[in-house]
């Protein structure tokens, strides 16, 4: 989307460099999607990106749905200790589960008998969690989350628990955790957050740690 676009002129106009991608089965890329296909392609261009990079630091950062590959990602990186530098998650959910039960597309039907049933055990049993509420626990590096409070498609609510799951984790005892949530009054919804003239400062701190 355009959005994503207008963000990845702002990074580059605070001297980022942006690599992004297709994830198989979307935009140009072949393939069928899956939650272990997206991250093992997110790992792949992430080493890519690090053999290259020098003493550069990389970050990572997901919005929405990307959010769920961000943190299978940094987890792993983690688990085979070659954190990034930083963890930013713009937009976040919980889980899969909980953030398809809180969609505006299921508004008319959650509360219908069997809702659970029909329409989310079926996502969970296809192999699709994007767990972030507990990948968190297993991530060591400086994570910032950012979410609009008027945001009509993944609940503000939702990126505030997941601060409060990850704030106390002992894996982050030595790195910075920080929410910031933007006023309604804004008008940054779901994905206009890069719009905010704060994000320079916020962004400038993310070197530090806890």
């Amino acid at each position: 989307g355009d959005h994503r676009v207008e963000l990845y002129k702002v990074l580059s106009s605070l001297g980022y460099h942006v690599v992004t991608f297709d994830y198989r089965g979307w935009g140009d890329s072949v393939g069928t999607p899956s939650e272990r296909g997206m991250t093992y392609d997110a790992l792949h261009v992430f080493d890519w990106i690090k053999a290259r990079s020098g003493d550069n630091p990389v970050y990572i950062w997901g919005h929405s749905l990307g959010t769920g590959v961000a943190t299978n990602l940094v987890r792993r990186l983690c688990e085979r200790e070659t954190p990034p530098d930083a963890l930013i998650l713009e937009s976040p959910f919980t889980n899969i589960r909980e953030e398809a039960k809180s969609h505006p597309f299921s508004v008319i039907y959650r509360y219908f008998p069997g809702f659970d049933w029909f329409f989310l055990d079926p996502i969970t049993s296809s192999g699709i969690k994007f767990a972030n509420d507990e990948n968190v626990k297993h991530i060591s590096c400086p994570l910032l989350i950012l979410h609009a409070e008027d945001d009509p498609v993944v609940p503000f609510q939702l990126g505030r628990k997941l601060y409060s799951i990850a704030a106390p984790a002992r894996s982050f005892r030595d790195f910075k955790v920080q929410f910031v949530p933007f006023h309604s009054d804004l008008g940054y919804r779901h994905k206009y957050i890069y719009k905010s003239p704060e994000l320079p400062r916020i962004l400038r701190g993310l070197k530090l740690v806890a």
